[in-house]
């Protein structure tokens, strides 16, 4: 459900050795996930059932890390388990839907695209019903990993079902270019579920002794700028315009992405200030959040200088609005933090996680958000001066003695 076709230029991705590894990795990972998904909360429902993810992770890391993990989600989990087994189980039905849809989209499968695309967003709309029933019946102090965890989960959910309900409106209406746009953003979000699992991985060798509470607080300083970054990448290697219908000049010129450069360095300072004060846990939770966030940063800037270098205009467009978000990132987290603090009734340190862990993911959906809507306004800037262009020329062709009013009215029928 990532393309329906609709113009050689979008739906076929340039071919490149990166690109090629880039896919082959996300297919890898989201078939190797897709068991782990689906049999993941089965030892909850009857204990003793087989569970792939607790085996490798019990291998991987250690069995006490596991059995920390399952006695922190024992409680929580509890409360909704068939719910939660439905969002499980679907989720790993996704996992196996996403590099269908991606590979039919590209190879112009459209009915198989179709089909599987229509199962695809049913699947997601079940599956998050199932996940927002748990968030519903749990107070996020009580959550797996707390209310930071349960903020970050609920920012993932809606901005999923906000993305697939997007890029199915834009499918509805025949715009294959902002259908791909939404459904490669809602894959993101999805893929937030094996990235994290990743980390469960790796990062306990990184820091030995680290509970799983504060593994997943390190990880969701990343995972959606990681996430909402890759699906940007993937748009960008699907689209090879250079223009788009009724481009003409630019949403973001440069007084505007140097304020939000402005913005977005007032709120990192804020946020480092904020993470430093916090003792050794502050500076590690900092390191995690600001060196993806670098690293992010210095790809868009790139790109989008290499796309003004060879005039390509709608990829230089489309990375300067996704520039500017990122670099408001920060400022909306420096907001966001103290809000969460007062209306919830968090600690600081528990805000400040939560503010920074959705920040990027909101910004990379509001970019996606502008990115549309110039898309939009593009096709019906052109499409109100063609409807002028055919007024001008049925008053300039009316005949003799005919009032040119009437000759417009002639002209609309």
């Amino acid at each position: 459900m990532f393309a329906f076709g609709g113009g050689s230029a979008v739906g076929r991705p340039t071919s490149t050795r990166a690109g090629r590894a880039a896919a082959l990795a996300v297919t890898v990972v989201c078939l190797t996930y897709a068991p782990i998904a689906v049999t993941e909360l089965w030892p909850y429902a009857s204990p003793g059932a087989p569970a792939i993810g607790e085996w490798l992770l019990g291998r991987s890391v250690s069995p006490e890390f596991v059995a920390e993990a399952v006695r922190d989600r024992i409680g929580p989990y509890s409360r909704s388990l068939a719910p939660l087994i439905v969002h499980s189980v679907l989720g790993g039905l996704l996992m196996l839907l996403g590099p269908v849809q991606l590979l039919s989209a590209v190879r112009r499968r459209i009915r198989l695209h179709r089909i599987a695309g229509t199962v695809f967003a049913v699947a997601v709309y079940v599956s998050m019903a199932g996940a927002a029933l748990y968030l519903v019946r749990t107070p996020p102090e009580q959550a797996f990993s707390g209310a930071a965890f349960w903020i970050v989960l609920a920012t993932i959910l809606v901005g999923t079902v906000g993305s697939v309900t997007l890029g199915v409106l834009a499918a509805i209406r025949g715009l294959p270019d902002l259908h791909q746009r939404w459904m490669l953003l809602c894959y993101g979000f999805l893929m937030t579920a094996p990235l994290l699992r990743l980390e469960w991985g790796f990062l306990p060798s990184l820091y030995p002794g680290l509970s799983i509470q504060d593994i997943n607080r390190v990880a969701i300083m990343h995972l959606g700028s990681l996430v909402s970054f890759g699906a940007l990448l993937a748009t960008r290697a699907l689209d090879r315009r250079t223009t788009v219908p009724g481009l003409a000049g630019s949403w973001c010129p440069g007084p505007v992405l140097v304020a939000a450069h402005l913005a977005g360095a007032a709120g990192l300072a804020w946020i480092t200030a904020a993470f430093l004060g916090q003792g050794t846990g502050g500076r590690r939770l900092l390191l995690a959040y600001v060196v993806p966030y670098a690293v992010t940063y210095g790809v868009i800037a790139v790109r989008a200088a290499r796309a003004r270098a060879r005039g390509a205009d709608w990829a230089r467009e489309e990375w300067r609005l996704h520039l500017a978000a990122l670099c408001l990132a920060p400022a909306f987290s420096a907001v966001a933090a103290p809000v969460l603090e007062r209306t919830m009734g968090l600690d600081r340190l528990t805000a400040l996680i939560a503010g920074v862990g959705i920040g990027c993911g909101v910004l990379a959906y509001a970019a996606v958000t502008v990115v549309s809507l110039r898309v939009l306004y593009g096709r019906e800037l052109l499409k109100r001066q063609g409807a002028s262009a055919a007024g001008r020329e049925a008053v300039v062709t009316a005949p003799a003695g005919v009032p040119a009013a009437a000759a417009s009215r002639e002209g609309d029928h």
